[in-house]
């Protein structure tokens, strides 16, 4: 019984390591840009628990409602192959955003002008910068509209 038990307790453990690796983040796959550093420059202020509101720096206000590139993978906020709006990350989707250099990575929203297919490969989009105001517990702080893929 008590063998029968620890064989339990050994695949149990096998399969949370193997788990574990498969979530591991592979370096090469971030994204990393001069773009992607302004946004990352983004810090927040947090009013109460539920509250919190991005703090802007002049370096990502100057881009703010002007043409903004950025490279990254998409991260779909509703099902289906076709996206026109959709989370853009530094990471892939199935890789562990808590394991990048810096934590968790900054997503931007991302409204596409037209459709596109969902890939698990970069993109490239080029759209408007949009900074919010509001809640960040509710929208996220950056807004690539009116975008195209590139």
């Amino acid at each position: 019984m008590r063998k029968g038990i620890m064989k339990a307790l050994a695949f149990i453990l096998l399969i949370f390591i193997g788990f574990n690796a498969q979530a591991q983040h592979d370096p090469s796959d971030q994204m990393d840009s001069p773009n992607w550093d302004v946004i990352g420059g983004i810090t927040f202020k947090t009013v109460k628990p539920t509250e919190k509101y991005a703090v802007y720096s002049p370096g990502i206000k100057k881009f703010e409602n002007k043409p903004f590139e950025l490279s990254g993978y998409i991260v779909p906020i509703k099902d289906g192959m076709k996206q026109t709006k959709f989370m853009l990350s530094t990471l892939p989707i199935n890789q562990c955003f808590y394991c990048g250099k810096n934590g968790i990575p900054i997503m931007v929203l991302v409204e596409m002008a037209e459709p596109i297919k969902f890939t698990y490969q970069p993109i490239t989009v080029k759209g408007v910068l949009k900074l919010s105001t509001t809640n960040t517990m509710d929208n996220p702080p950056v807004l690539l509209s009116t975008s195209k893929l590139l």
